[in-house]
């Protein structure tokens, strides 16, 4: 089969794997940015999904497609900390090249809205008065929300219930119905939160949102953490400069389009666009990051 030249690039669609079910808020807002990018491109992208294990399962499609451009992925915050919890065969730098980071996302916890609890400080009291009743719901073991609870719970010597799911809107629905008593997830609890099916208690970021104005921060709760972990694109290894110039290019101005940035704003999001040099350099340090914090909150993988 005789090999493309960098420089041909692209002749043929592209495919964007998403490590989260089809539906939920990233695979919403990443699906319009394909659709955006591929007039940019002068071909299709096209969004393939592979939810589960916590957001990690594209990484081991890098690690196996070719360096031609032709395939890419979403780097979500769990990949840069699974290879410290669990047993992976991939790594989350060698095994990529940077293209662009796109944006962060709101992460906060949601209640039923005719639950008891009014505030997050609820939420340890009841944990306090009767361990191991508290069951909470996040996208996943091992993904942001499970990590800062661990750290929030463990932290105080309390215990809770950890439900884990693959994706936001099954979760929510759970959370709502009352299945579980709560739910920490990302932006995609928005519509729930905004349509009344959920209550917000509490989210993750340096400030309020402008969203809901009113729910205040952990940070200014004085718990000391802040989380929105940002994402953006990769290839495997070895991209061509060429090829990563084409797909940051298309890919920013994708990103940069009035309707992904509207997109984004329904799910409280705002665009934190980074280039190849600095998302690799910022890949780096994430990685880095992570490994301090597996180590500080003992959830380091054992042999």
């Amino acid at each position: 089969m005789s090999r493309a030249r960098a420089e041909d690039f692209p002749n043929r669609p592209v495919s964007l794997w998403v490590p989260w079910p089809a539906g939920g808020a990233t695979d919403l807002t990443l699906r319009l940015l394909a659709e955006l990018a591929g007039r940019q491109l002068g071909q299709r992208v096209i969004v393939e999904n592979r939810a589960g294990a916590g957001g990690t399962l594209a990484m081991p499609v890098l690690q196996q497609s070719a360096p031609d451009g032709y395939t890419v992925a979403q780097m979500p915050q769990p990949v840069f900390r699974a290879p410290y919890t669990q047993k992976v065969l991939w790594d989350p730098i060698r095994d990529t090249t940077a293209i662009i980071q796109i944006s962060g996302v709101t992460f906060g916890v949601v209640v039923p809205p005719d639950s008891a609890f009014r505030g997050f400080e609820d939420l340890l009291d009841f944990a306090a008065a009767r361990p191991n009743e508290l069951s909470i719901a996040t996208n996943g073991v091992g993904t942001t929300p499970h990590v800062v609870l661990d750290e929030l719970f463990g932290g105080r010597g309390l215990s809770y219930i950890h439900v884990p799911y693959k994706g936001t809107a099954e979760q929510m629905v759970a959370v709502a119905s009352g299945q579980v008593m709560a739910g920490v997830n990302s932006n995609g609890f928005a519509p729930f939160v905004d349509g009344g099916r959920l209550r917000l208690l509490v989210t993750f970021g340096e400030q309020r949102t402008r969203r809901w104005p009113q729910v205040p921060t952990l940070n200014e709760l004085g718990y000391g953490i802040v989380a929105m972990s940002p994402y953006g694109l990769a290839g495997p290894h070895g991209l061509p400069p060429s090829t990563v110039q084409t797909l940051h290019d298309a890919f920013k101005a994708a990103m940069f389009d009035p309707l992904h940035v509207a997109e984004l704003a329904k799910f409280d999001q705002e665009l934190v666009y980074l280039g190849p040099e600095d998302y690799a350099r910022s890949m780096r340090e994430t990685y880095a990051a992570e490994r301090r914090a597996v180590e500080r909150l003992g959830l380091r993988k054992s042999g």
